[in-house]
């Protein structure tokens, strides 16, 4: 049987720096406030005319380049996204030309902040069927494109930034699972209420924002992500001391470390970035589990624990032997 495992990894965060001192110009906050209740410290905002696609190149190139491969050898490609180029073409596609690759299966994917971790599930069974030997998969967002600037309770919270892993067909189980899950009655707690088939109304007036219901959301994200854990140790007959590193969704470091006391791991082996980029939704675990390879942290053999919650809800794990 062949398996799925990460042969490279790259990311990219815009230049331009928007600082919780910047914010407070804007709004009613404070960077003490911001720093004590989500640990952000700075977020990364795509400059006018960069897009999702621009994102996701750069970071797709340092993970080729990673992996020693050629754009050539890729026969799939997965962007997760909720903040897409356009309506159609796919932003894969548009990433495929600027790669020059050219027949590889492409496609978007949407599951908005545990998009990352689901496009892994979806590259690793693709993979393990035999119909392909070289996967892309990019989590890249512009979510300052979706954020009202005068909304406290959100505008905080979010940035933009693309990361990317290749994935190899090989003999030993890299991927060692993945457990996927959403609910969708919790859809209107963190929601954008606008859409194509809803109409244009919202897009024309430029108010298709992120609305979210900050306590409600906080509250059900740590009993599920808790739960989570709970499942893919016990699936997969771990005990909490097996895990090497927990490379969690970059959303809230109340909540980072609500699973790191759930996994009984100490936090110098958690993968904190949301310091420096905020929550940049799909891109979140990526850009953290780039981070963590790049200055040395995890090394190959490391067995991983990736986790990510987000609208939909939307929640999974992945299991990974780096």
């Amino acid at each position: 049987m062949k398996y799925a495992g990460i042969a490279g990894t790259g990311s990219y965060l815009p230049e331009k720096v928007l600082w919780n001192k910047d914010l407070e110009a804007m709004v009613e906050t404070t960077d003490e406030w911001i720093r004590e209740r989500t640990g952000i410290v700075k977020r990364h905002i795509a400059a006018d005319g960069e897009t999702t696609c621009d994102l996701a190149e750069k970071a797709a190139r340092l993970a080729i380049e990673a992996a020693g491969i050629a754009a050539s050898d890729i026969d799939l490609i997965i962007v997760a996204t909720t903040t897409p180029d356009r309506v159609f073409p796919s932003t894969a596609c548009l990433l495929q030309h600027r790669l020059e690759n050219h027949g590889a299966t492409a496609f978007d994917l949407q599951a908005v902040c545990t998009g990352f971790v689901y496009a892994l599930g979806v590259a690793d069974k693709f993979i393990r069927s035999g119909s392909h030997q070289t996967a892309l998969v990019i989590g890249a967002e512009t979510l300052s494109r979706i954020l009202d600037w005068r909304d406290r309770g959100t505008c905080v919270l979010f940035g933009d930034g693309a990361g990317a892993v290749i994935l190899r067909r090989q003999d030993e189980p890299g991927i060692q699972a993945t457990h996927l899950h959403a609910d969708g009655s919790y859809h209107e707690l963190l929601t954008v209420n606008a859409g194509v088939s809803q109409g244009y109304a919202a897009l024309q007036a430029g108010e298709a924002y992120i609305q979210m219901k900050g306590n409600e959301v906080f509250r059900v994200a740590v009993n599920t992500l808790g739960q989570i854990v709970d499942e893919t140790l016990s699936a997969n007959d771990l005990n909490k001391e097996d895990i090497d590193w927990l490379v969690p969704h970059q959303a809230n470091i109340r909540i980072i470390k609500a699973t790191a006391r759930k996994l009984r791991m100490p936090l110098e082996r958690v993968v904190m970035t949301v310091e420096d980029h905020a929550n940049t939704s799909a891109a979140s675990v990526p850009l953290a589990l780039d981070t963590a390879v790049r200055d040395g942290r995890i090394k190959r053999g490391d067995l991983l624990l990736l986790e990510a919650f987000g609208g939909g809800f939307t929640w999974g794990s992945a299991l990974v032997r780096y």
